[in-house]
């Protein structure tokens, strides 16, 4: 009341700069609070001059509070009209994050990571490099904040986990009870790879790993179990065919029923395995890494693209004229011990860019260009037997259309989010993506239902 009366007598609380007085939300309080003329009889603001001021900072303070509150639920809900899911990983290595402006896009943070073996054990903490909390602070209001679980050369904790009955359910209690003591909003489940072809796939061979197939789906049923109501599982899994050993068709209908939606890991799709150049990221490879997982079940409104926000490159040989892609390599990984030979790398936006690549990097950035048929952006230095694939705002934007919009699928993601500092210029494409399909109702890659659709 008192709040209506200094407004309703003090007409200066409108010197609000006319910008400020433009916007919806505080014409809607302004219109609200003078609808009730009947209370100025009740609290007369017959106040000395000094109060009298102090009430009416004190109102526009209010006012701009609310207003504030209300366009971040507003920007909350039109992120969620878009229909499509923006995911980003949030990592240990690069933990920035860009300014409020930048994130109003993202749906989803998945923070990176916790070990899996953490959950076999008779734990109380929750070793994370940062927390739940805090990253609140750093989105937009109502983005999930999710905990990601395992990555690359983690895979003990789960191959532990998943044995037993008990092992699979002291493991998801432990998940579930992490989930309640830290707040977080769910988990995302990456395992690189159930059935094989992780990194130990020399010591630990695809043969004796062949029990994970039956038992991945098994784990995620029992996290379900074991998770709160309302609480999200997703999980990262690969993009190359030759990983999918435990997404068969006769899996995949049960493990995506365990899941909320599935990040498909289009990139790495050229590693160190690999014999000729390829795009690591390009977009038919990524078409057939999406088909591949429909084809087994996985509904398309599940299915996340995944982008890269850093960069790759690998060594040649001598590459005939018109053959940059589909270049033979030399052998890059040890054939007895499956490590490194140190002829590929990369790094990612926010890295420096290593010496001895610098001069070929900055070649890359001048003289590379996308190519049509694979669809990926790609440079060969020829000088340095050198062959560089990555992401850019340009190929991801050619994305959208041809596969998000295409395929109908739920969403993107990409890891990650700190390592397109410090200009963020492939976020900034991928906000411009999620930006034209913005409107669109739940059918932002087009129109409306396909007939099929709605058979």
């Amino acid at each position: 009341l008192l709040l209506y009366d200094c407004l309703h007598f003090d007409p200066d609380i409108f010197s609000l700069p006319l910008a400020f007085r433009s916007r919806p939300h505080f014409q809607a309080h302004a219109r609200a609070l003078r609808e009730f003329e009947h209370f100025e009889a009740i609290l007369p603001c017959n106040v000395g001059a000094n109060m009298k001021l102090l009430f009416t900072a004190l109102c526009g303070l209010l006012i701009l509070l609310q207003s504030a509150a209300m366009a971040s639920a507003q920007e909350t809900a039109e992120r969620a009209a878009s229909g499509l899911k923006c995911v980003m990983y949030l990592t240990g290595q690069h933990p920035n994050v860009p300014s409020r402006e930048l994130v109003s896009h993202i749906t989803h943070v998945e923070l990176a990571f916790m070990n899996s073996d953490t959950f076999n054990k008779d734990v109380a903490e929750w070793p994370l490099f940062t927390t739940v909390d805090k990253v609140r602070t750093q989105f937009m209001p109502g983005t999930k904040v999710m905990v990601a679980i395992g990555g690359w050369s983690d895979t003990k904790g789960f191959d532990t986990a998943a044995r037993t009955p008990e092992s699979r359910r002291k493991w998801a209690q432990n998940v579930a009870d992490m989930v309640k003591a830290t707040g977080a909003d769910g988990i995302d489940m990456d395992w690189e790879y159930p059935g094989g072809n992780g990194e130990d796939y020399k010591d630990n061979t695809n043969e004796e790993k062949r029990w994970e197939i039956e038992a991945y789906p098994l784990l995620l049923e029992e996290v379900r179990r074991q998770l709160p109501r309302g609480k999200l599982i997703s999980a990262a899994t690969p993009g190359l065919e030759r990983d999918m050993i435990a997404f068969t068709r006769e899996t995949v209908p049960r493990i995506v029923r365990s899941l909320d939606f599935v990040n498909v890991m289009t990139y790495d799709m050229m590693n160190r395995r690999d014999n000729v150049t390829k795009h690591h990221t390009g977009m038919e490879l990524s078409r057939i890494a999406v088909d591949n997982y429909m084809a087994r079940g996985v509904p398309a409104h599940k299915i996340n693209l995944g982008f890269a926000f850093y960069t790759k490159w690998f060594k040649t040989t001598d590459c005939p004229e018109g053959k940059e892609v589909g270049c033979p390599t030399p052998l890059m990984e040890d054939p007895v011990t499956g490590g490194d030979l140190g002829q590929t790398g990369g790094f990612s936006w926010n890295d420096g860019v290593q010496e001895d690549v610098k001069a070929s990097f900055e070649r890359a950035q001048k003289e590379g260009k996308y190519d049509k048929e694979g669809g990926g952006y790609y440079y060969l230095d020829r000088a340095e037997k050198r062959f560089w694939t990555y992401d850019t705002p340009d190929a991801i934007l050619r994305k959208f259309p041809a596969l998000v919009d295409d395929k109908r699928l739920g969403g993107v993601f990409a890891w990650g989010l700190g390592e397109d500092g410090p200009e963020y210029n492939n976020l900034k494409a991928v906000n411009k993506g999620l930006a034209e399909r913005r409107g669109r109702g739940s059918f932002p890659w087009g129109p409306g239902p396909r007939e099929a659709d709605e058979l």
